[in-house]
């Protein structure tokens, strides 16, 4: 699997010396099919933004390497909208803001880049949600399944001056203010301001769904015990700065919401113990210090799809 960061941040270095050194793009050719992946068509001109997005990584772009590129990307993106994981356009864009900004660029000067490099925004967007949605995926198919044997858990212990690490377990519930695909645009701001008010009186857990049923469109889902490393990376920070019982909000693909916290307590028992040195094995593999499980997992469940999948190539 791709590693996000690394390939974006690859990705702008080369981007930014396209357009100091006055790069231009190929014209493209009239498009055509080149492949198709359960019905979703990949066309030459897909083929050429991606070959332009590998030149600017400094990486081998011939056709063969960006078309399965492609077809790989097809695949993870039609299992995300399966299973109905996707990263919503607000993040994306959000991703793609702050990408920009934290290379002292407006999101304008950085979709210049792109359009100058032959790769546009549109195609690096597309880019970006698959990448953050993907292990997504591949954590909720394979996240439980890589537990740690008592055997292991004792010897991390032992290492650890034979003490269970602590962490915090959290209580959640889920608040959310629906907004349908077709008003996105027309009342998103309407609803953040009406989410917002509703936190300051939130009367609690218990009485949270007689709550949201005085408001219109609101719905509330009991996330149950989370520790806090199973906290979604979009949702952490918030539950860590929360003050009093809710966090603040978030836009995403199903509306405005926020999370309460109907408790919080400090644990230390196996469970926690697990998820901590499986926290710890992670940010280890995210520093290059260890091969990465999700990396592996990830592989294995995109070859399984590659086996079921309708691949024609043209």
């Amino acid at each position: 699997m791709i590693d996000a960061k690394k390939a974006i941040t690859k990705f702008l270095a080369g981007a930014a010396l396209a357009l100091l050194t006055g790069l231009a793009a190929p014209a493209l050719a009239a498009s055509e099919v080149k492949a198709v992946v359960n019905g979703t068509a990949i066309t030459s001109g897909d083929v050429a933004k991606r070959q332009a997005f590998l030149r600017l990584q400094r990486t081998k772009a011939d056709a063969k390497t960006a078309q399965e590129q492609l077809v790989d990307e097809a695949l993870k993106r039609q299992e995300v909208a399966r299973v109905r994981m996707s990263v919503s356009q607000q993040d994306v864009d959000a991703s793609f803001a702050r990408f920009s900004s934290g290379n002292k660029l407006s999101p304008e000067q950085m979709s210049q880049i792109l359009d100058r490099a032959g790769v546009g925004v549109d195609h690096f967007k597309s880019f970006i949600a698959v990448q953050m949605s993907w292990p997504r995926v591949v954590n909720a198919r394979y996240g439980s399944t890589s537990r740690l044997s008592n055997y292991d858990l004792v010897s991390r212990m032992m290492q650890n001056n034979k003490q269970k690490p602590v962490t915090t377990e959290y209580m959640l519930q889920q608040i959310i203010f629906v907004i349908p695909q077709a008003k996105r645009g027309a009342i998103t701001g309407k609803r953040k301001g009406e989410a917002e008010a509703s936190r300051s009186k939130f009367p609690g857990c218990d009485q949270a769904k007689v709550f949201a049923a005085t408001m219109r469109d609101v719905s509330v889902r009991d996330l149950g015990r989370l520790l806090a490393p199973e906290i979604p990376p979009d949702w952490k920070p918030l539950v860590e700065q929360a003050k009093g019982n809710t966090t603040g909000t978030r836009v995403t693909d199903k509306g405005v919401e926020y999370l309460a916290i109907c408790s919080q307590r400090q644990v230390s028992d196996d469970q926690a113990a697990e998820m901590v040195f499986r926290q710890e094995d992670l940010d280890k593999s995210k520093a290059g210090k260890d091969a990465s499980p999700e990396n592996e997992n990830s592989k294995k469940y995109l070859d399984e799809l590659r086996k079921k999948a309708q691949i024609a190539y043209r």
